[in-house]
């Protein structure tokens, strides 16, 4: 059996890490023979040959061209993206036509082998993974229904997500299913947690968010909603993960609102399990996740969580609340309110939470997503 992943990305997303350990997953329990390979587009994922060493890449490329595109913002990244589109179209399909693999599984920029399988004629079918919540405006829908006839399947990260696609009605019900991502490696976590961290964090109470700074996780939010929080909490320190268009903008927030003494920004970080052991809770001020990795990871540490109530992971993951706190999306007073509730929580109480938490995040360990994918492939 021949696999190909179809994932070109323009910055560092969690899609990233949930491709490899897709494969890392079918590599680890799969008694077949299986050849799986990434298709790199223009040269993003020979930018992270270290993570990638054990997994063939199949280039499309001579000279890499990913430093030479623009990225930032929206504009920029569709321009980027329909870039990858023109010049990559005639090299994946006469990849697919030469090659022929089995599948193609794809999670970014879909357009493309959706519409490239309009062209073959051969035994290869295509799984759309959707990797997020996706903005399913006008034109993606009918590009999408358009050419559903060329989709074997359609996987989808958390129940809500299938049960919206269901009752679009915008596949075959046959074609949709549900396919946890594979965030957690147990093995991978305990040796991680344990590094230790060079910021001085002594005899502080620790609140840790983490996500890239773009519009999407609603940093701006956070930080308004903590200059309120540390009037009634003087002894918390907010630590945010992360790098992104937005850094400046949140520069200046933290500056205006007089946080710089009690609020760092530390970039991206390859180990956020370190930080998030050091955190009394971890706080996700999101629009939109889907899942939401950073809330697996958290409760896989029993880190207690306080999320906003936003389409589509928190809900689904911490259960309507019983695994963690929810308050109103962009709503600075009940999320003052879902702090007190925490802050007041006996240990009894936050011991439930993290209990159905952690039981929950297990879902989406390599093993589970491992038992999830065979079906799909039938492996």
């Amino acid at each position: 059996m021949k696999i190909y992943y179809w994932a070109p990305f323009l910055s560092n997303i969690a899609t990233v890490s949930s491709v490899i350990k897709s494969i890392e997953s079918i590599k680890t329990y799969s008694k077949k023979s299986i050849e799986i390979s990434i298709i790199d587009s223009v040269g993003e994922w020979g930018k992270i040959e270290e993570k990638t060493k054990n997994i063939k890449i199949i280039r499309l490329y001579n000279k890499s061209l990913i430093d030479k595109l623009p990225k930032g913002g929206v504009l920029k990244s569709r321009l980027t993206q329909l870039f990858i589109f023109c010049f990559s179209f005639f090299k994946l399909l006469k990849l697919l036509k030469k090659n022929e693999p089995d599948y193609i599984v794809a999670h970014l920029i879909v357009s493309l082998p959706l519409t490239v399988m309009s062209f073959l004629h051969n035994k290869t079918k295509l799984i759309i993974r959707i990797s997020g919540l996706p903005r399913l405006n006008l034109l993606r829908k009918i590009y999408w229904t358009f050419f559903e006839k060329n989709i074997y399947k359609v996987s989808c990260p958390t129940i809500a997500t299938l049960e919206k696609f269901k009752s679009l009605k915008m596949f075959s019900q046959n074609k949709l299913a549900l396919l946890y991502d594979p965030v957690l490696s147990p093995k991978e976590i305990i040796i991680k947690k344990k590094e230790e961290i060079t910021l001085n964090l002594d005899q502080k109470k620790i609140i840790i968010a983490i996500g890239r700074l773009t519009k999407q996780k609603n940093f701006s939010f956070l930080l308004s909603a903590f200059a309120l929080l540390k009037k009634k909490y003087p002894e918390y320190h907010l630590l945010i993960l992360g790098e992104g268009e937005e850094r400046k903008k949140l520069k200046f927030i933290i500056d205006d609102l007089k946080l710089s003494k009690c609020v760092n920004l530390l970039g991206h970080k390859e180990n956020a399990y370190k930080y998030l052991k050091k955190a009394e809770c971890f706080i996700l001020s999101s629009l939109w996740e889907d899942p939401g990795f950073v809330l697996l990871e958290a409760s896989y540490l029993n880190i207690p969580i306080i999320a906003s109530n936003c389409p589509n992971g928190p809900r689904e993951i911490l259960q309507d609340g019983l695994g963690g706190f929810l308050f109103n999306n962009n709503n600075k007073e009940n999320f003052i309110e879902e702090f007190d509730n925490f802050f007041k929580s006996s240990k009894k109480d936050l011991k439930t939470k993290l209990i159905k938490s952690k039981k929950y995040s297990k879902k989406f360990t390599k093993f589970h997503h491992y038992l999830q994918i065979k079906k799909i492939l039938d492996i």
